[in-house]
């Protein structure tokens, strides 16, 4: 975890960062209560007359107040900053100012500052509005405005992410919403973890990807029914993963005709046979394994008209899985490109995807010169444009390049991994460095279990060990007692290695059950990692948040 601290850390340094990797930064650092380095660092960072100047002084005051005694100098710090600009350091004021004791003294300042930011939330990056409403909801208290302080706490959390997961419903990256992005080209976002879509032409609608279950196709469908009434004539799906195909029988009572792409059969038997992904991807219940038939199956580019609107079917053979289908809308200049670009480079719990195929299929989408890019999930739509491919494109084909000679080195997967490696033109193209950071140590994992055995020259590999096996030897250097993971693995927290320090808890539980302490411990570390992995690997928030059995609504 310390690796992508430290890649943000260099490139929020860039001159004209991103707005976006600062904020990444700072959720990280905070997350990890490393205030002190959050504080050395952009109080460092701060120089007049840069763009983002007013960012970092927010920040540095943002962290200083979460240190002991340095409230006074924060909010000088905090004050100064928003008197430079509007917007993130008005955020970041009253957010540092509702975690005070009183909101300092300033509950009306909270107030105003988060208010403001309400007012003009689009032009925030995506998430943050759960901080906003857990700032509010101190101040309105504080000003004996009860009513609207249950309100906004109602709405509010430490958590800054869109994101919501349930054990009932699964995961959503945002509240249930229908966007038009076109003229009759309707996504649904947030009813599943999956986006899907709607065109609507003259004589019928084309649906686009079907979900993980026919209830959450029947929710977004009860919305459009509000725009249209025309039959589902079609449906296309982009590839055969379990969250865009389990609720296809919603999608299909009126007849409509199931198009995929040549490999889909194939690609379904290989994820029918494959284990159950991570617990709140899915809804509760729901399994994996999918039936699906289509009617027609698409082996190569071809056209498809309806009701006046055209569709051009174009087969990928890369990305994330052999069985892509990209629909290209030409009129609309809209192409739904399914998860050719998901960031883990095929599913992480199934051996498939290939980086030499994603390579190519950006290639194909690149050439079609669309206006916009509609994903398989909203948070790929955002970050994934098609203004950051051209940099994206080669900021992955240079990390190949790093990763097939580090194998052909000799060095191991966590070896490569720790290269920290950041390609130079991405200087230069501030807004593809969040895209390239999520997808980097997964494209690194994915090439070099392309390239490599199952036994590594260190010894990776030749033996193994469960989980048992390694606590029993850890007890044996602790002494038997539970106390000592707990030391350890609360040094560990304290240093910033959550991660490591759940599995520290985790081997401490195996040999002491019965301890009372271990359990609240491993509790804390979760809700660590549920929050660092907010901005940039929602399988690994949705992993820690099943562990964590986190239940958290839709931000509407």
């Amino acid at each position: 975890m310390r690796i992508e601290i430290d890649a943000l850390k260099e490139a929020a340094a860039w001159p004209n960062a991103d707005q976006r990797t600062v904020v990444a930064l700072a959720s990280q650092l905070l997350a990890a209560e490393l205030y002190q380095e959050g504080f050395d660092y952009f109080a460092a960072r701060r120089v007049e007359g840069e763009p983002t100047g007013d960012l970092s002084l927010a920040l540095a005051g943002a962290f200083q107040a979460r240190l002991d005694g340095r409230s006074e100098e924060a909010i000088a710090k905090l004050d100064a900053a928003a008197e430079l600009g509007l917007g993130l350091p008005q955020f970041f004021r009253g957010t540092s100012l509702a975690r005070l004791p009183e909101c300092g003294g300033r509950a009306g300042t909270v107030v105003a500052d988060l208010e403001l930011v309400l007012a003009v939330k689009e032009q925030f990056p995506p998430g943050m509005m759960r901080a906003v409403y857990e700032g509010l909801s101190h101040a309105y208290e504080l000003l004996g405005r009860t009513e609207d302080a249950e309100s906004a706490r109602s709405r509010s959390g430490e958590l800054i992410t869109d994101y919501w997961v349930s054990t009932e419903a699964g995961f959503g990256f945002v509240a249930p919403r229908l966007v038009e992005v076109a003229p009759g080209v309707h996504v649904a976002q947030g009813y599943d973890f999956s986006d899907f879509a709607f065109v609507v032409t003259a004589s019928g609608i084309v649906a686009i990807d079907a979900a993980s279950s026919s209830a959450h196709v029947a929710s977004a469908l009860r919305d459009l029914r509000k725009i249209t009434e025309l039959p589902i004539t079609h449906v296309i799906l982009t590839h055969a993963h379990f969250d865009h195909v389990g609720g296809l029988d919603g999608l299909t009572s009126d007849g409509a005709t199931v198009i995929a792409q040549a490999n889909f059969p194939d690609e379904l038997q290989h994820q029918n046979s494959a284990p159950r992904p991570f617990q709140r991807l899915l809804p509760d219940g729901q399994s994996h394994r999918a039936q699906v038939v289509p009617d027609h199956l698409v082996s190569r580019p071809e056209e498809l008209s309806v009701g006046e609107v055209e569709f051009r079917l174009i087969p990928i053979t890369g990305g994330e899985t052999h069985d892509g289908l990209i629909i290209h809308l030409p009129d609309q200049q809209v192409v739904f490109t399914g998860d050719m670009s998901m960031p883990y480079l095929g599913a992480p719990f199934f051996a498939e995807g290939s980086a030499e195929g994603l390579f190519e299929a950006m290639e194909t989408v690149m050439g079609l010169h669309p206006r916009l890019l509609v994903h398989g999930h909203t948070g790929l739509t955002t970050a994934f444009t098609i203004a950051v491919f051209p940099a994206l494109l080669a900021a992955l084909q240079d990390l190949y390049g790093v990763v097939r000679a580090a194998i052909s080195d000799g060095l191991a997967l966590v070896e490569i991994l720790q290269l920290n490696h950041l390609p130079a033109n991405l200087k230069d193209q501030p807004a593809a460095v969040l895209p390239y950071l999520a997808c980097r140590d997964h494209f690194v994992q994915r090439v070099y279990r392309q390239r490599s055995g199952y036994w590594h020259h260190s010894g990776d590999g030749v033996e193994h060990f469960t989980s048992a096996d390694l606590a029993a030897a850890a007890d044996l250097l602790g002494g038997g007692t539970a106390a000592a993971f707990i030391r350890a693995g609360a040094e560990l927290a304290r240093r910033g290695e959550h991660a490591l320090a759940l599995r520290t808890f985790d081997l401490g539980l195996i040999c002491h059950p019965d301890s009372t302490e271990l359990p609240e411990r491993r509790q804390a570390v979760l809700g660590r990692l549920v929050e660092r992995n907010q901005l940039l690997n929602p399988f690994k928030f949705a992993y820690y948040a099943g562990l964590a059995e986190l239940e958290l609504p839709p931000q509407r």
